[in-house]
């Protein structure tokens, strides 16, 4: 697999924590006013620190933050842990419903207030992962072709995705993804490969 999708780092690292579960987005500069799409259902997670700010996560998340902060990336190279497939997604109008995915990430609400009302458009894509450790984790060269502030990023080279292990059992993701649909008022999904 090539696909890869731009995250901050402290999200990444909370998605392979399992400490996330729920992406939220809007739309990034360089794709246009139609915004953000879903156009993969599987991806690596890409981490960045670009626009990534300690003061726009949950104040639970900034210990992490200041962790990753302490390893002082250089951004010189990428290191790819994970890989998320989608279990669920919606496009949601109701920011009461956004605020009741609350605890499902790690964002601020103020941060997800701002994503939510951008570009006076009140509404936000939320999709809930199911993501999975690498067997091992996968460094490559920072390439420009990846620079920018976009979502999908297609990688120079394959990443082998064949050995994966799960980061939470499955009775864990289940409840996760009965929260997601309870918070957002949509009934459960059928999904193909689910642990």
């Amino acid at each position: 697999m090539n696909i890869a999708f731009k995250e901050w780092s402290i999200v990444v690292d909370a998605l392979g924590q399992g400490d996330q579960v729920v992406i939220l987005r809007k739309g990034r500069i360089h794709e246009g006013e139609t915004g953000f799409k879903l156009e993969h259902n599987a991806f690596l997670l890409f981490p960045t620190r670009f626009h990534q700010q300690r003061t726009l996560v949950t104040s639970e998340a900034q210990h992490r933050f200041d962790q990753r902060t302490l390893l002082n990336e250089t951004g010189e190279r990428l290191r790819i842990a994970s890989i998320a497939e989608v279990i669920a997604a919606a496009e949601v109008h109701d920011f009461a419903a956004v605020q009741r995915l609350h605890g499902l990430h790690i964002w601020s609400e103020e941060l997800i207030a701002q994503r939510f009302a951008w570009n006076n458009q009140p509404m936000i894509h939320a999709f809930f992962l199911h993501v999975s450790k690498l067997s091992s984790p996968v460094e490559l060269p920072m390439a420009p072709a990846y620079a920018g502030c976009k979502s999908w990023v297609e990688l120079e080279r394959d990443i082998d995705t064949s050995n994966t292990t799960s980061v939470l059992n499955p009775d864990a993701l289940r409840e996760k993804l009965r929260a997601f649909h309870e918070a957002l008022g949509i009934s459960s999904t059928s999904f193909a490969k689910f642990p």
